[in-house]
Parts: C-alpha cells; sequence; structure tokens
C-alpha cells in the first residue's frame, strides 16, 4: 500500500441546542450583534455527564458502523482534543474501552482547533510506514467546559461535539501530503489557561492574521495535492467564525467548491469543527464520492494544518 485514505464518517451532537435568544437572556448580547460578528445562530451544548470520550465514542462509532469494519479490524486510535479533564487514561483510550477494540494503540493529539487535521495526517503517515491498516481519527471537544459564560466575547462562540473517520490502507494515496507549521510568536492569542481552565483569545489578532495569511497557505496545500483551487469539490475551513470562512474561502479560489458553514449552526467545536462539517457535507451529498476536499484548520497555538483528501 502506497497511501490511506477516508473510509467513512460519523458525528455526533449533543441534544441540547442554545440559541443567540438564549444566551441574550445570560449575558448583554443579542442576535443581531452576534449573527454580524460571527455568523453563528445556535450551538450544542453536551450535559454534565456527557463527557469528551463519551461524545467521541458516539461519533466513532457511527464511523465504524459506515465502514463496515468490526471493532478488532481498528489498530490504531488518534483523539484530537484540549477539553479532556482526566490525563490519563487518556481519552482514545477510554474511546477503545467504550467500542471494544482489541488491542490498538492510543493516542490523544492537543493541537487546539487544528488537532483533527494533525491527527488525520498522523494516521496517513503511520498507514503509509506500515505501523498500522485502519485507524480511527476523532475530533472531540467539550468546549463548554472551558468557557466563561460571563464574557460575551467568548461564551457565544462555542459549542460541543464530536466527528471520527476511519481511515484505512489505499492503493493509491486519497489522503494529500499535509502542510502544517505554527507561529510561536502568536501563541498567546489564544489560550486555556489557569484552573478552572478557561478560554481566552485576542480576537482581532486572530482575524487580521487568519484572513490576510492563511489563503496563500492554503493555496499551498493545494500545490501538495497536484491540484489548483478551482478543482475542489468542497472547502472544509476550522468552523471559528463566518466572517474568517468566508473571505479565506474567496481568496483561495476554489469557485467551484461547496464551502461548509456548519458554524452557524454548531458554533466553534475546536477540534470536531472539520470532521463534523465534513461528515454533514458528506451525509446530506453536497460532494460526490470520490470528489477532493480540502481540509485545513486553524487556531491554538497559531498552529496550523491542511490536506485535501478524497470524500468516502
Amino acid at each position: 500500500m502506497t497511501g490511506s485514505r477516508i473510509l467513512a464518517l460519523g458525528h455526533y451532537q449533543p441534544s441540547r441546542v442554545l440559541t443567540n435568544d438564549d444566551l441574550a437572556a445570560m449575558v448583554d448580547t443579542d442576535d443581531a450583534w452576534i449573527r454580524s460578528r460571527v455568523g453563528i445562530r445556535t450551538r450544542h451544548i453536551a450535559a454534565p455527564d456527557e463527557t469528551v470520550d463519551a461524545m467521541a465514542a458516539a461519533a466513532a462509532a457511527k464511523a465504524l458502523a459506515a465502514a463496515g469494519l468490526s471493532p478488532g479490524d481498528i489498530d490504531l486510535v488518534l483523539v484530537a482534543t484540549c477539553t479532556a479533564t482526566d490525563r490519563s487514561p487518556n481519552t482514545a483510550a477510554r474511546v477503545a474501552a467504550r467500542l471494544g477494540l482489541a488491542s490498538p494503540a492510543t493516542m490523544d493529539l492537543n493541537v487546539v482547533c487544528a488537532g483533527f487535521t494533525h491527527a488525520l495526517a498522523t494516521a496517513d503517515h503511520a498507514i503509509r510506514a506500515g505501523a498500522a491498516r485502519h485507524a480511527l481519527v476523532i475530533g472531540a471537544e467539550k468546549f463548554t467546559d472551558v468557557v466563561d459564560w460571563t464574557d460575551r466575547s467568548t461564551c457565544v462562540l462555542v459549542g460541543d461535539g464530536a466527528a471520527a473517520a476511519v481511515v484505512t490502507a489505499s492503493a493509491e494515496p486519497r489522503i494529500s501530503p499535509v502542510l502544517w507549521g505554527s507561529v510561536p510568536e502568536m501563541g498567546n492569542a489564544v489560550r486555556i489557561e489557569g484552573a478552572p481552565a478557561r478560554f481566552s483569545q485576542e480576537g482581532q489578532t486572530v482575524y487580521r492574521w487568519a484572513t490576510t495569511k492563511l489563503p496563500a497557505i492554503a493555496r499551498q496545500v493545494c500545490d501538495r495535492a497536484g491540484l489548483r483551487p478551482e478543482d475542489l469539490a468542497g472547502v472544509v475551513l476550522h468552523q471559528a467564525n463566518l466572517r474568517i470562512i468566508e473571505p479565506v474561502a474567496e481568496r483561495l479560489g476554489a469557485v467551484n467548491a461547496v464551502v461548509a458553514r456548519d458554524v452557524v449552526d454548531s458554533g466553534n467545536t475546536s477540534a470536531a469543527s472539520v470532521p463534523l462539517a465534513l461528515s454533514k457535507l458528506v451525509e446530506r451529498r453536497e460532494v460526490p464520492a470520490g470528489a477532493p476536499v480540502l481540509l485545513f484548520a486553524f487556531g491554538g497555538n497559531l498552529s496550523y494544518a491542511g490536506q485535501v483528501v478524497h470524500s468516502p
């Protein structure tokens, strides 16, 4: 085998939906203010007993069923998260236990909002090297655990959820080489710090950096895949803010692509946002099977990672 591909996807979101009007009863804000600044209408909020690993396992179970594989087939579990409460056992190990997997390697990755695309690249590398054959790659977050509900600049942004991809060996590469990196000197622009941990960010700094720097980086991702932006059938950027997603997609030049806008209904779900948006596009058949889709995420640490995948 010379590469890997996404065989199937699955996602999970909590049943409770928090609207902008609900938030207006909690903090000094309103629907018009939120929509004009970030484009979000609703977000899903996990119940107290809905843990990160429980949501991750629910999404992974759906992906595994869609792939037609048994739990014993999975030999690698990677979970991208920055909101898991416990250090050990890690979230990936708890997911493996919930799903009854046999003896997989289990690892968590914390690259905040860029976690899933980093984890997908890691799974691709492991499969290409012969260290794994079938991997579960999951983004899962309970971001509402780390938000200050009295801070209207951040509490309006976040939501909870999880999504998973089954990645398998392929005779023909269907996941392109990753382009990844970071801007260490700007790492403090997005933070989850303290005890209890709380999310904060320099919103204008992130906005300016994302809208000016990301289009050129995203074009480099396409170059690595041997494609032009206009060849893309879909564009799935980190669902941070509709006011970032739309100008970045436009400046990229992916004129024939469906652009994911799941942030409108789900808010910013950090590491879950890219796979969640991709899973919904595929479920609704908004991108054809086998079509090239750009995945590109950025955020905490001002890290970024992207690749072009072929839709399952």
